[in-house]
């Protein structure tokens, strides 16, 4: 579940976006993809057409199960949704460093997965 401590505001076209201490949405009905590509840029990256296949295999696997994958299951989801190549963990960590799953997930607009630190 999304933590509802508002930490600061991100401004997004016309709107303020409310997200909580570690950057994830306080309310996911807020995100969008110029939200993601807010998100992105505040850390300095570039969205491309391979992180947006990415950010809808995250969005589809929440919308699945209510929870974000943590980076065993998101590496399974995107190598069966995109195939084997482009599901395995050293493509995650190209297109998401630090945490795949954890940086994929706030750019998607989902809450922070389980067992992620």
């Amino acid at each position: 579940m999304a933590s509802s401590e508002i930490y600061r505001y991100l401004p997004v076209l016309d709107k303020e976006v409310a997200l909580d201490p570690e950057g994830f949405l306080v309310d996911m009905g807020d995100w969008s993809p110029a939200v993601a590509e807010a998100l992105a840029a505040e850390e300095e990256r570039t969205l491309t057409a391979e992180h947006w296949e990415v950010i809808e295999v995250l969005r589809d696997f929440y919308a699945r199960y209510e929870m974000a994958p943590a980076m065993r299951p998101l590496v399974k989801a995107v190598g069966l949704a995109l195939g084997a190549e482009k599901g395995k963990s050293l493509h995650l960590m190209r297109l998401f460093p630090d945490s795949p799953a954890k940086v994929g997930a706030r750019l998607a607009g989902l809450p922070k997965p389980a067992n992620c630190l």
